[in-house]
């Protein structure tokens, strides 16, 4: 067997000592250099067996057991949690195990909860870092040795205790979760617990028995999945970037196989796949981080799988993050290869005729990640891409509304709302949900879900066009246009911003832009008050004239509403005047149909 190193990825929440965890293990300061000290790219880094064998002294005999050696680690660090979500597979992850760093003084927190849902869908096996170990009240470090479990055993028992229900919180929150955890000291049977290591990235302590671990599983557990006989060529791209000197580049984890600079390499733009030749393979040096190289990368004319690695080429740019790379020097494969890429790209990419909500997203893996746990919480999609939210997006959500009030929204992860998205989504009473972590934006959806179907007949009343009438205040012209602003009376009903407004005639003449009250902007005004209004595209003495009077002018769907479900929610006089738009509607086109 030709066996690669098994691909680790480490996760956890922002804070939690991810990138210090590994900083200590590679003898490496990229959490320094990182901004404000928060990884904000994806990186890579080779561990080779000599120095995970140094780390672990006797331990890694005793882990790795007398099977075929794993030829190191590929560890892959991610920013925050949802990046994590881009080392995609078909069908999976491109992770073969993953390192869950918690703070011990902490516990799970939410980008916690959020790591373990998508390693779970992605049924990536994993171990917990228990990190800060050294933070734990009382606890003292022994400079001899950085074996934890010769730690534990100096600690006063006060501290033993104070370490003991700290991991069992975890242990308890794991549990209801569905899965057994247990301190890695206490595991009889790897393959049925996960494995709680104590660490201290700062100190460095269980950092041999963390990789001991890690070795002894992907050994036992990982042979078949890691040999190489007759695998293709496969990746997934991290990120595109523009570098000086090289121009394009895109840092792509190699999963499988053997990449030759000699190879035709097959990758996926939004809209087409794209075939190119490396114009350089770069390799970074063991032990050192893709991310934030201390050395100077390797230029090399093949690199064999696991590894993280930089290609150079003029064809990358538009290439998605979050995408499936193949490659070989055979022209029958490189089509296969390309079709398997389009296919793959229209099951992430969703669009169908069925109900469900718009979904945005940012790059491949965060949409395909919450199109799972969407489909987990039995949330159909209609649609589900990439790139920013725009006026179509909300125009379909609208239109999806009209049958399924729950459905018809929006829900955006780390995209752009473009300025005309947003003004349709006021005007037309889209929500759209935006948010850059994944798991409070599913929280916020469902729980407005729940909040709305308990209290919907007045939600549903809350955003329908209000009944108002109302009459131009001679005298009262601040600005003839662009916007034409002047003084107006409410005489009956509610007055709001962005609501369309008619004359007595039944002419739509535009939306309410703004509104003011002594010179502050109102949301809103009722009967009696006299107020400042502004109107985009009209000029006063052409489409305004003072003491003209005025309509608030309800969508026809809104009117039938208002007439059958919600009269009992206007008074008398906001009745009469609903009757009246209606009645002018009516005589000006026979839109309405009563």
């Amino acid at each position: 067997m030709q066996i690669r190193q098994p691909i680790v990825a480490v996760l956890g929440h922002v804070d939690s000592g991810k990138t210090s965890l590994l900083d200590k293990i590679r003898g490496t300061g990229v959490q320094a250099r990182e901004a404000g000290g928060i990884t904000q790219h994806i990186g890579a880094s080779f561990l080779p067996t000599d120095a995970i064998k140094k780390s672990c002294g006797p331990l890694f005999a005793k882990m790795a057991g007398d099977k075929q050696e794993i030829p190191g680690l590929l560890v892959i660090d991610t920013p925050g949690h949802e990046i994590f979500t881009n080392l995609r597979a078909r069908g999976g992850s491109a992770a073969d195990i993953a390192i869950l760093v918690v703070d011990v003084n902490r516990g799970f927190q939410p980008q916690t909860n959020e790591s373990l849902k998508i390693l779970q869908s992605r049924k990536v096996p994993f171990v917990i870092a228990l990190n800060k170990v050294d933070m734990i009240s009382g606890w003292k470090k022994n400079p001899k040795t950085q074996f934890i479990t010769q730690s534990i055993k100096e600690q006063d028992p006060s501290v033993q205790t104070a370490l003991d229900e700290l991991l069992y919180n975890v242990v308890g929150t794991l549990s209801i979760l569905g899965f057994n955890s247990e301190a890695f000291y206490r595991i009889k049977d790897f393959g049925k617990e996960v494995s709680i290591v104590p660490v201290s990235a700062r100190s460095g302590e269980g950092i041999p028995e963390l990789l001991a671990v890690l070795v002894g599983l992907t050994q036992q557990y990982m042979q078949k999945k890691l040999d190489q006989t007759e695998k293709p060529t496969r990746g997934i791209v991290l990120e595109v970037k523009e570098e000086v000197g090289l121009g394009t580049t895109a840092n792509i984890i190699l999963i499988d196989g053997t990449l030759r600079k000699s190879d035709s390499i097959v990758l996926a733009k939004r809209d087409s796949t794209v075939i190119t030749k490396p114009k350089a393979i770069l390799l970074p040096k063991p032990l050192d981080e893709m991310r934030d190289p201390r050395d100077k990368f390797m230029p090399v004319n093949e690199v064999y799988a696991a590894a993280g690695i930089k290609i150079a080429s003029p064809d990358l740019e538009g290439v998605l993050p979050g995408s499936p790379v193949y490659a070989s020097d055979s022209e029958s494969k490189i089509e296969e290869f390309k079709k398997l890429v389009e296919s793959e790209m229209k099951s992430v990419f969703v669009k169908t005729d069925k109900k469900g909500v718009i979904l945005k997203c940012d790059t491949i893996g965060s949409l395909e990640a919450l199109t799972d746990m969407l489909k987990r919480q039995n949330v159909p999609v209609s649609m589900a891409d990439i790139g920013p939210v725009t006026r179509r997006d909300v125009v379909e959500a609208l239109a999806i509304k009209e049958n399924d009030r729950h459905l018809g929204v929006v829900i955006a992860f780390n995209v752009k709302i473009l300025q005309d998205a947003q003004d349709e989504a006021d005007t037309s009473h889209v929500r759209i949900f935006h948010d850059e972590v994944i798991y409070s934006l599913i929280d916020n959806y469902t729980n407005w879900v729940q909040e709305d179907t308990a209290n919907e007949e007045n939600a549903i009343f809350q955003e329908l066009t209000p009944i108002c009438k109302l009459t131009f205040l001679k005298g009262y012209v601040f600005r003839k246009s662009n916007p034409a602003v002047f003084g107006i009376r409410v005489d009956i009903g509610t007055l709001k911003q962005k609501i369309s407004i008619m004359n007595a005639d039944g002419r739509k003449i535009g939306i309410v832009h703004q509104l003011q009250d002594n010179g502050k902007s109102i949301d809103s005004a009722k009967k009696g008050q006299e107020v400042a209004m502004s109107v985009q595209n009209v000029t006063v003495g052409r489409q305004v004239s003072e003491e003209d009077i005025y309509y608030s002018f309800p969508p026809s769907r809104e009117a039938k509403l208002l007439l059958k479900q919600f009269s009992h929610k206007l008074n008398p006089e906001e009745f009469q005047v609903l009757k009246e738009i209606i009645e002018i509607q009516r005589k000006s086109n026979a839109a309405y149909g009563y």
